[in-house]
């Protein structure tokens, strides 16, 4: 069936346009349609409140429908779909409030009305009169409608009133009192229900249970029921018609309207200025999806988990740690959700010692990966990504919950019909109190407000605080930021897309990073309340160093997704949010190591020790060294677990060693050594590749130590289809430099091509196809440079992986040496290839260092940068007819 009716989109916000007659006329039609052909129709009001509620950027977008988009609500159970609601809600937005009148007759060059919910019940109600259809009244005072109840016989003694109903705020936002409440209403057969809970919560009901009261409709008409009983004087006609009823009502209630009307909605004015549009010719309703295959047919063998093999509805991936009091009640509650759903599980150990993997070895329909070792979180869901295997979503999820009968159903029905990209559900603690999970994106006054007041003054402004903890945000299904990871169901094509979780958080942030990079790819977050969980909260404990972790992780996310003036900033608010608690039990301590970043490195991290049995991808390392008999060992010594087990193939290529660095690499079960006289990076680089087939292939250099997590997902990501280069994340130690050293570098880390390009962290690595971009490593100083040329901005991936250490010159002198090496290899480039652009352009480094400056700091960082990169220069062209020698820094191999 076709629209006809012309419609307009005010800040995100389909609007129907008609008079009020046309608009009458449709409620009524659609009330006497025949119960099994129409599904239900709600009507809602559109004036800036509605653009604020439920209009782009807000709260509640996307929650309800429009005359576009069909919804349908979710029952209690297994069965996600309730009968009633098979053909979905359909939804007509009226056009009221000035401002939004203003618009549409600028929009479409002619006159319409306002059609508030108080002017369009009169001829409702007379229609209804008329067509002996049954009217219900829901919300409102008791007081209120015990004096609609003796107003109405007297004032229209021909209608058919079905009932009052008028509960609490709680019972609304209570899914087992609504679902009840429906069925109330569903049993006194109402035709049309007058919805008076208040804006927004009277939209959000009808939108989860209008359905099930099996009214043919709806009607959110606000203070309709108080008007009607005569509890709330309407304003004078001249204010109506002037736009100021908002300043009568206003007058009337300033207390509760005063919010609203001079807060809220100014944003809303201007957004619907902003973004409106004209939707011209006809617009067919999108129908409700159908029933998802999953529902429509019984498994095999019910309760039965999927083989590795398989098709899965959802790939379940849960990373245990010392879970012997839960792993149980997790896997009962699944099987439970498998009698209805294919369900993989996949649960990846991260080094218990207790009895869960006993408890695990009685299931032997469950993935189990042994990692023995503690990869932390995001280590062990990368390490679960493995055996995803063939399914539409993956849902991952803590050890310590209780998954709720048809809470997975539930999840995926809500991003069946949402398109969401990740879904989350409902969390409760082992008492049944909602657990305050949902969060909002951290900026610096969240992060401010979050430090002054914590849990306190709760009702603060969201833009106060990270936290959201508004109950009525836990009743009904809506758009959010993000969630504590506990349990998030992610889209197949998603999760692939995003590819692993950054292990350089190991506990705590590691989801608000997962969920930023979503929202980055443009997906959409959902939170969906009818899929219930029972977190147990055991999760990782508590102490001193958990706490820290936790505080300094957000620091880290702060860094890695914002500016640096930005991450400054969070970083002093991290410190004041530990300040000003300092004497509680929790915190003490805390400031301190927030403040102090060389005690960073001491806070828990991925242990780095070796499964030989687990997951690992094939690939060869290939580390070309020159007398490195100080270092050669401590970079081998992550390696070599690997190679001995014939994971992976590690190569040293010594070329014109003096010293005993062959002798310590042959030392290393499993590592092959090749030797040259010749005293040449870039012919050990060759003379390696010559001597192997085996790919993908990273170059490291013989002073980097880099973690096997951060192998393993470089490997992982150059195994995926199309992948041609990579590189893990790094973090230059400058321990024991000095300040001029450590200020060059600082300034270096902020500018933006350090952290994209493959050069500068002493490991690259590339696929078959990307190594097929050039033949051999030419003669060039710059091996790294080289080959950061060969692929553009696309074509490069930075791993997020934990940091490779990349030590840094300690001396003013030896950074001098390692520039003038570096500007060296980029006039060799340069006059070799005088086309090829490098990445290190001076111009382009002088505006992203000019960039960089956010306070006296790092200007002054920006100024040593600058100075010294010119001296270095200057010295180049003065030595150019000097004869080459190899810069090389010995003051970080002691």
């Amino acid at each position: 069936m076709y629209s006809t009716h012309q419609k307009i989109s005010l800040g995100g916000i389909v609007v129907d346009l008609m008079d009020q007659p046309a608009a009458v006329k449709r409620i009524i039609d659609h009330a006497l349609a025949p119960t099994d052909s129409v599904g239900p129709l709600s009507v809602v009001s559109a004036n800036l409140d509605h653009i604020v509620q439920f209009g782009n950027e807000s709260r509640w977008r996307g929650v309800l429908g429009d005359s576009t988009h069909n919804t349908r609500p979710l029952r209690p159970g297994n069965d996600p779909v309730h009968d009633a609601a098979e053909r979905g809600m359909h939804w007509l937005t009226l056009l009221d409030g000035a401002p939004l009148v203003a618009q549409a007759n600028q929009i479409t060059k002619q006159t319409w009305p306002r059609l508030a919910g108080s002017d369009l019940i009169g001829p409702i109600l007379d229609a209804a009169e008329q067509e002996n259809l049954s009217v219900g009244f829901l919300g409102g005072q008791p007081r209120v409608q015990r004096q609609l109840a003796a107003t109405l016989p007297v004032d229209r003694p021909q209608l058919k009133v079905s009932g009052f109903w008028a509960p609490s705020r709680d019972d609304v936002e209570n899914p087992q009192a609504s679902f009840e409440l429906a069925e109330q209403i569903h049993d006194s057969q109402t035709d049309i229900l007058v919805v008076g809970l208040g804006k927004p919560r009277q939209e959000l009901w009808m939108a989860s249970y209008g359905a099930l009261t099996g009214a043919k409709v709806l009607l959110a008409f606000g203070a309709v029921v108080d008007f009607l009983a005569g509890a709330v004087k309407r304003s004078p006609a001249w204010v109506s018609d002037n736009g100021l009823e908002w300043a009568w009502r206003l007058s009337l209630e300033p207390r509760r309207l005063a919010q609203r009307y001079l807060v809220n909605d100014p944003p809303g004015l201007l957004r619907i200025r902003r973004e409106r549009a004209h939707l011209t010719g006809r617009v067919e309703p999108r129908k409700v999806e159908n029933l998802p295959k999953a529902l429509e047919r019984l498994q095999t063998s019910p309760g039965r988990f999927c083989s590795a093999s398989e098709h899965a509805d959802v790939s379940i991936l849960a990373v245990t740690y010392n879970n012997e009091d839960s792993i149980q009640d997790l896997l009962d509650s699944l099987r439970n959700e498998a009698q209805n759903m294919h369900l993989r599980v996949v649960v990846s150990d991260n080094g218990s010692r207790d009895a869960t993997l006993s408890i695990l070895e009685e299931h032997e329909d469950v993935l189990v990966l042994e990692n023995r070792a503690n990869l932390g979180y995001a280590g062990g869901i990368n390490m679960a990504r493995t055996l995803i295997g063939d399914s539409d979503a993956v849902l991952v999820l803590n050890p310590d919950l209780t998954v709720s009968p048809g809470a997975i159903s539930a999840l995926t029905a809500r991003m069946r019909r949402s398109g969401a990209g990740i879904v989350v559900p409902k969390l409760l603690e082992s008492d049944g109190t909602t657990y305050v999970s949902l969060r909002r994106e951290p900026t610096l006054m969240r992060a401010l407000g979050d430090a002054l007041f914590g849990a306190k003054l709760s009702s603060r402004p969201g833009w106060t605080t990270e936290i959201e903890f508004d109950s009525e945000s836990y009743a009904y299904p809506h758009q959010i930021d993000w969630a504590t990871g506990a349990a998030l169901l992610i889209d197949a094509k998603l999760e692939r897309q995003l590819g692993p979780w950054d292990e350089q958080f190991f506990l705590y942030s590691e989801e608000t990073d997962y969920f930023q990079r979503a929202r980055a790819a443009g997906a959409k977050i959902w939170y969906e309340p009818a899929a219930v969980m029972t977190h147990q909260m055991g999760g990782s404990g508590a102490s001193l160093e958990l706490n820290a972790l936790m505080a300094v992780n957000r620091v880290r996310y702060a860094r890695k997704h914002g500016t640096p003036r930005h991450a400054s900033a969070f970083h002093a608010l991290v410190a004041l949010h530990q300040a000003a608690r300092r004497n509680k039990p929790a915190h003490r301590g805390l400031f301190a190591r927030v403040a102090d970043e060389k005690s960073w490195q001491a806070l828990p991290s991925g242990t780095q020790t070796v499964n030989g049995g687990a997951y690992f991808p094939h690939g060869a390392v290939i580390i070309p060294a020159h007398n490195e008999a100080s270092v050669i060992a401590r970079t081998l010594t992550p390696l070599a677990p690997l190679a001995a087990a014939g994971t992976i193939e590690v190569i040293v290529a010594c070329n014109g060693c003096t010293d005993n660095t062959a002798d310590i690499a042959r030392s290393f079960a499993g590592v092959r050594v090749i030797e040259s006289p010749v005293p040449s990076k870039v012919a050990a680089l060759n003379m390696a590749d010559e001597s192997t087939d085996t790919f993908p292939r990273l170059y490291l250099d013989a002073d980097i130590t880099l973690t096997v997590s951060a192998l393993r997902m470089t490997f992982e990501r150059l195994n995926q289809p199309g992948a041609l280069s990579a590189r893990p994340a790094f973090e230059y130690d400058t321990t024991g430099a000095s300040w001029a050293v450590r200020s060059f570098y600082r300034a270096r880390r902020r500018l933006p091509s350090t952290n994209s390009a493959l050069w500068g962290a002493g490991a690259y690595a590339m696929s078959a196809s990307g190594r097929a971009r050039f033949e051999q490593f030419p003669e060039l100083t710059g091996d790294d440079l080289f080959v950061d040329l060969q692929f553009g901005a696309e074509e490069k991936q930075i791993v997020p992986s934990i940091p490779v250490k990349v030590a840094t010159p300690r001396t003013v002198q030896a950074l001098m040496g390692i520039l003038k090496r570096n500007y060296r290899g980029q006039a060799e480039i340069a006059s070799e290839a005088p086309t090829m652009a490098t990445t290190s352009g001076t111009m382009q480094t002088a505006r992203e260092l000019a960039r960089s400056v956010a306070g006296p700091r790092s200007a002054l960082d920006a100024t040593v940068y600058a100075l010294m990169v010119a001296a270095a220069r200057l010295k180049n062209r003065q030595d150019q007819t000097k004869v080459v020698t190899w810069e090389r820094d010995l003051t970080s191999r002691s």
